[in-house]
């Protein structure tokens, strides 16, 4: 078919369709819905057979869905109504949710039915839940409703879907989302804060300041007066609760003159000082770096807000591979976050800094640090086990370890162009002809689309895909790991032997300089295009305009049909 997605924004989700819906064939060009006659223009330049609306904040007009059918995701069960459905299923404390694909109509939300998925609920951020059982749910219902299509099948009446709600919420309001401290118990607190992950936050006043919290976790063996300072463990401060404390791992103060998520520790400043520190090591601290031994396989966690990795965060892992260096373990497994492994550098903290340019050339240097130690370690086999998705830098700094594994489902992004042309480093130029070959490097790094696990793979930056569900993926890895702590004596004969000829015939210090004298030009000179596409990325400015590396309909070089990735 040909596929027009008509979105509100790349997303996770819509990033995972136009991978997927490609891949088995179909013809797919993306319009962002910035206004309605840009839509219409769409449809007529594409001429689709299906619009597929995957992340939608305002109604498809009526023109368009009575032409061409038109079908919407929406992340609740058939008859759940409203714009905030995953943040009042997680406030209402539901045990299983959905997933529905229906058609457009004039009612938001009230079509008739293609195809649902439901799934239990878990404790987890709204972020989280969407990009995996959300996600995977719509991708099963978007091509059930695929092939009912072809088949000349109707959509089934909202009134006759099995377990339609028919329940229309309306936004949920800083006041449903507020934290009594005195009376909410950590898990109250866990609740409200996962339901406003990612956008807008919970609200609170503190030290005068009314600020937006994120980012939460327990914060066992602490506790004192309700909504009192206790402790701080990395980025993080403790709250005190009604039977405990949390660690708020970042706050966003939307008075300050870059209204950015950051570390809280950061935004609350000389507040926090004379804290007790809880040492990252400890039991019951903030949840950033750990390290743990089975066998002959040591496992690396890094779990960092939505993939940023700082300058500083950089360092701690830095530090924490050369401790496991030290460890009588074979394989060392990188496993970076359970939602993300790593999106390359921290943007906000590098808008936020006194001087943007130096940060980013801070933060790039701390990167290519840690690339180059896995680049450069001899003594154990390295894997980055990717359950999570990757952009940018992470995409290639997982690419300097020895073996990467995906997760079926997970998107990577290998490319920096968006970001006002950025050059880039973590040796790709060194990494990717290596892995990939010539063309292959040539090819994924003149692209700007996102890519799936069974591209990534033929194209070599990837070296096996595992099964999409978490526990199959993990012990497929467990599995994996421990086959190549077995062969590890000969493994290592050969990486030694295969580095020292590299070397031998440009040394890694050269392909640093290289990228790096590029990225200065992109920090540093007159051109200020990534200054920019920052300033616009972290501040969430919507795009006025559909890139023509995904709106085909508006590149006349890119309207011949497209080859599947088998």
């Amino acid at each position: 078919m040909r596929i027009l997605l008509l979105i509100h924004a790349f997303n996770s989700l819509s990033q995972r369709a136009h991978v997927e819906l490609r891949q088995a064939g179909h013809q797919v060009s993306v319009e962002f819905f910035t206004n309605d006659d840009l839509a219409r223009e769409a449809v007529a330049l594409w001429r689709p057979d299906l619009i597929l609306c995957t992340y939608l904040k305002r109604a498809v007009p009526a023109d368009i869905w009575r032409a061409t059918p038109t079908l919407i995701v929406h992340p609740g069960p058939p008859g759940d109504r409203g714009p905030a459905a995953l943040d009042w299923a997680i406030l209402r404390g539901a045990r299983e949710w959905g997933v529905t694909v229906l058609e457009a109509r004039e009612e938001m939300d009230a079509g008739p039915i293609w195809a649902w998925r439901r799934f239990p609920m878990r404790a987890a951020t709204k972020s989280s839940l969407y990009r995996n059982k959300v996600s995977d749910g719509a991708m099963a219902a978007i091509f059930e409703a695929l092939e009912k299509i072809a088949a000349g099948a109707r959509p089934v009446p909202l009134e006759e879907a099995e377990f339609a709600t028919g329940c229309l919420n309306g936004p949920v309001r800083q006041s449903d989302r507020a934290i009594d401290w005195a009376r909410d118990r950590v898990m109250d607190v866990l609740g409200k804060m996962h339901a406003s992950d990612g956008v807008p936050g919970v609200a609170d006043n503190i030290d005068g300041r009314r600020l937006l919290l994120h980012d939460g976790h327990p914060a066992p063996g602490l506790s004192g007066p309700p909504g009192a300072l206790l402790a701080v463990s990395g980025p993080a401060v403790a709250l005190a609760c009604a039977d405990g404390a949390v660690w708020i791992g970042h706050m966003r103060d939307p008075a300050a003159e870059v209204p950015v998520k950051l570390p809280a520790r950061q935004v609350l400043g000389e507040v926090v000082h004379g804290l007790a520190e809880v040492a990252a090591e400890a039991a019951g601290a903030y949840p950033e770096i750990a390290w743990r031994e089975e066998g002959d396989v040591g496992w690396l966690s890094f779990s960092f807000l939505n993939g940023a990795m700082s300058t500083g965060q950089c360092a701690r892992l830095l530090t924490a591979f050369h401790r496991a260096c030290t460890r009588p373990v074979k394989v060392i497994v990188l496993e970076g976050g359970p939602d993300f492994w790593s999106n390359g550098i921290h943007l906000n903290r590098i808008e936020a800094a006194a001087s943007p340019a130096e940060e980013s050339w801070a933060n790039i240097n701390a990167m290519d640090d840690l690339a180059e130690a896995l680049i450069r370690c001899e003594t154990h086999l390295t894997v980055a086990a990717m359950a999570g998705n990757a952009g940018a830098g992470g995409v290639f700094l997982a690419r300097a370890c020895d073996r990467v594994w995906l997760r079926e489902g997970v998107i990577l992004n290998p490319h920096y162009k968006d970001m006002g042309n950025l050059y880039g480093s973590e040796f790709w130029t060194y990494l990717l002809p290596r892995c990939c070959g010539a063309e292959n490097a040539r090819r994924i790094a003149d692209a700007r689309l996102p890519m799936g696990a069974a591209e990534a793979r033929a194209l070599g930056l990837a070296d096996a895909v595992l099964p999409s569900e978490r526990a199959a993926f993990t012990a497929e890895v467990v599995r994996r790991a421990g086959d190549l702590a077995h062969e590890a004596g000969a493994l290592l004969a050969e990486k030694r032997a295969r580095r020292a000829a590299d070397e031998a015939e440009k040394p890694l210090a050269h392909y640093r300089a290289e990228e790096l004298a590029q990225m200065r030009r992109n920090f540093f000179g007159f051109d200020p295009s990534y200054h920019v596409a920052r300033y616009n990325f972290v501040r969430k400015v919507p795009k006025s305009r559909t890139p023509v590396t995904l709106a085909r309909h508006r590149d006349k070089r890119r309207m011949q049909p497209e080859r599947a990735v088998s």
